[in-house]
């Protein structure tokens, strides 16, 4: 070896080692990297495959695909299935569920009812454009990069939610059938419009912290903002349908044959006559979180869809209790809105969930040990996508075995558009829980009222 040979080999070493520095890879953690690696046959064939293969394939665990138990003890009668196509809306289609499953109930489920989930979603975003201007205004006099400010110029807009918005919404708004006021395109693929709105209002915010900052009255701010709101109606009311203030319906029966004269409705007779009631004050949302404390409860602020509407408030419970709650529901007949992290083990094929469908840890020859508060904490699991609580199947002790869920990915996925998720998949993955008042003990409904911790959005969970 020559010198320049040696000379370049050695300030190469020295480059190594002096980008090594400060937690970097350096030259002896590479080797010793490299040390542990295998190459035996085995470790290479595996790898062959893992290149050319899915990786689901490969873990998924055969002695866990035997059929799947149908059975379930307790179980409410079945409605039609909804797809909520390429957008965020699950909350929505799991809360209308409930509601179109109520209205049966009440009728001896001779009567049924299918929601419009488009004149919704029109409300719901001009309600949360609102929001956001509002409290643009609000945050009008802090910096631009303070935690509030950042929240809602980096959020100006969303389609995901939970039952809270339908209820605010519904309740403010009323309802229309679904064959009345029907899907567009934007409802069913909503990332477009809603980057487009969100765009605008961000220079609208822009333009409303100038006005707060500039010493404008609250006259002209309001008024300035109203003119924004009309853009954004304008905008909504392209992409998704100007909202519908009368129509003309019939109910049917569970077979489709119309009962009784048409009559006309505005939306919130509508509401009147399929829901008749208000919603808010009649429910819980009960969450399990092991990260905090059980038997308080937790508000999360500005999580909610409209400026005069309710955050997400939850009483934290451990899961035992939780499954009581959906067990005396579900007895009774009554469907409730969920949620889960729905990606974990979900064997697509059947549309069964269980902790033991894939062994990844087997594949790769390591271990995925974290808990359910630790997977939370690092933002590897969360309340990923809403879906209505259906049926459980119990042991002789009238313990849950399994559970099942309707979906809203169409009537072609799993189970005939459902899901059954084993118990110990529950218990791991399940997060959010909303339960009729009438199920929920004394002591329960006292927790619920205390005064919540406020938790802000930036909480992995959120």
């Amino acid at each position: 070896m020559n010198k320049k040979h040696l000379l370049a080999i050695l300030c190469m070493a020295v480059a190594f080692t002096a980008n090594a520095q400060n937690g970097s890879i350096s030259a002896s953690m590479l080797q010793q990297i490299q040390s542990k690696q295998k190459g035996c046959a085995g470790h290479r064939a595996i790898a062959n495959a893992m290149a050319t293969n899915p990786i689901d394939n490969l873990a998924k665990n055969h002695a866990n695909e035997g059929a799947i138990d149908t059975y379930f003890k307790y179980e409410t009668p079945k409605q039609s299935i909804h797809d909520q196509q390429s957008s965020g809306r699950c909350w929505m289609f799991s809360g209308l569920n409930v509601l179109r499953s109520n209205f049966a109930k009440e009728h001896g489920d001779s009567l049924t009812v299918e929601f419009s989930h488009d004149y919704l979603f029109f409300w719901d975003q001009l309600e949360k454009a609102n929001l956001m201007l509002q409290g643009v205004i609000d945050c009008a006099k802090k910096p631009i990069n303070d935690p509030k400010v950042q929240f809602f110029f980096k959020n100006p807009i969303n389609d995901g939610g939970t039952f809270c918005g339908v209820s605010d919404l519904a309740e403010k708004y009323g309802l229309a059938p679904k064959g009345v006021v029907p899907e567009t395109y934007s409802s069913d693929n909503t990332s477009r419009m809603g980057k487009l709105v969100s765009s605008k209002l961000r220079e609208f915010g822009l333009e409303l912290r100038k006005m707060v900052n500039s010493g404008k009255n609250q006259k002209a701010i309001n008024d300035r903002k109203t003119q924004m709101l009309a853009t954004i109606y304008n905008m909504l009311s392209m992409t998704l349908g100007k909202p519908v203030e009368k129509f003309t319906y019939a109910f049917k029966d569970k077979n489709g044959k119309t009962i009784g004269k048409p009559k006309t409705y505005t939306p919130k007779e509508f509401y009147d006559a399929t829901v008749g009631h208000k919603l808010n004050g009649t429910f819980i949302m009960v969450m399990n979180d092991p990260r905090h404390p059980y038997h308080k409860t937790y508000e999360v602020e500005y999580d909610r869809h409209a400026y005069d509407g309710h955050n997400w408030k939850y009483l934290n419970l451990p899961m035992d209790e939780i499954e009581q709650l959906a067990l005396a529901s579900l007895k009774d007949g009554r469907k409730m809105y969920s949620s889960y992290d729905v990606g974990k083990q979900l064997d697509k094929k059947r549309g069964y969930l269980d902790t033991e469908n894939y062994n990844y840890g087997d594949l790769f020859e390591t271990k995925f040990g974290m808990t359910k508060a630790e997977r939370i904490s690092t933002f590897d699991s969360g309340s990923t996508h809403a879906m209505t609580l259906t049926a459980v199947d119990t042991d002789d002790n009238d313990k849950p075995t399994k559970w099942k869920v309707e979906n809203s990915w169409g009537a072609d996925y799993g189970q005939g558009g459902c899901l059954i998720m084993s118990d110990r998949w529950f218990r791991e993955y399940m997060f959010r829980l909303v339960v009729n008042k009438k199920y929920v003990p004394e002591t329960l409904l006292k927790e619920f009222d205390q005064k919540p911790t406020i938790l802000t959005p930036e909480d992995p969970l959120f």
